[in-house]
Formats: structure tokens, C-alpha cells, sequence
């Protein structure tokens, strides 16, 4: 068997790929050793006598598990963290996260006419001083100062 790493790098040229991807059939040996010109090569490309291999990819199966698992809790323990706290969910986030839920439940009680502008004003001012922890917390003030407010 003769060297046919020219055939083989022009070869894979031609078919726009690595070297280690041209796959020469071993039936046509003799025909691939003759064929000098890109012309010839590209024959038998047409013919199947030579041909790309299949690029070979990575598996993202296990990462698809793994993501699937963290999107509720799982593979998140102590081990797996690098940063600290704040690092990892910052104080500033979490106060975005809670004031937008704030205020869209103040909206929301607002132009459903539970609470009034007035009212509604107030909390809003309470919430932006950071007054409440959540919005079951809120929720309990408004009924406090409706109740006052009767």
C-alpha cells in the first residue's frame, strides 16, 4: 500500500473538513492511488469512494439531567458553592425582586378598588422605606390601617 496522504489532505479540501475525517474506501485503493489531480478526486467524492466521516460531538444528555435536578434544589449544597452569600443572590436583588412584588400587589389592590389612592399612597411610601417583609406582611398592615381607618 502506497502513501496517500496527498490524496487524503486534498481530499480534505475539498470536502471541507479534517484530514483524520476523510475515510478512503479500502475496495478502491487502486483508484485513489491514481487519481493525482483535485479533478480526479473530486470523481470519486462523487463516486463514494472517498467520503467525510461524521463529525463527533459531546453528549449534553448528563448536562440535561443536571440541569433538570438544580432547576429545583438538587446538586446546589454546600459543596458546589463558591461565593458567598451575598455573592451568589446579592442584597440588591433580592430587595428588587421584593419591591417589585410590593408594588405590583399595591397596584393590583389599587385599581381592584380594595384600598384607596390615598391608602395606597401611604404603603407605597412604607414599602420604598422597606417597612415590610413580604406581601402576606403587607397585606396584614393594610387590614390593620383599614380597620383603623373605620
Amino acid at each position: 500500500m502506497s502513501d496517500l496522504g496527498n490524496q487524503k489532505r486534498v481530499s480534505a479540501s475539498i470536502l471541507k473538513c479534517g484530514v483524520n475525517r476523510v475515510w478512503l474506501d479500502p475496495e478502491r485503493m487502486a483508484d485513489i492511488e491514481a487519481a493525482i489531480s483535485r479533478d480526479d478526486l473530486r470523481g470519486l467524492i462523487d463516486e463514494g469512494a472517498i467520503r467525510a466521516r461524521p463529525k463527533k460531538g459531546n453528549s449534553r444528555g448528563r448536562a440535561r439531567v443536571q440541569m433538570k435536578k438544580r432547576a429545583y434544589g438538587h446538586r446546589r449544597g454546600p459543596g458546589r458553592r463558591k461565593g458567598a452569600s451575598g455573592a451568589r443572590d446579592p442584597r440588591k436583588r433580592a430587595w428588587i425582586r421584593k419591591i417589585r412584588a410590593l408594588r405590583r400587589t399595591l397596584r393590583e389592590m389599587r385599581d381592584e378598588q380594595s384600598i384607596d389612592r390615598s391608602l395606597y399612597r401611604i404603603m407605597y411610601r412604607k414599602a420604598a422605606g422597606g417597612q415590610f417583609r413580604n406581601i402576606a406582611h403587607l397585606r396584614a398592615q393594610i387590614d390593620l390601617q383599614a380597620g383603623r381607618a373605620r
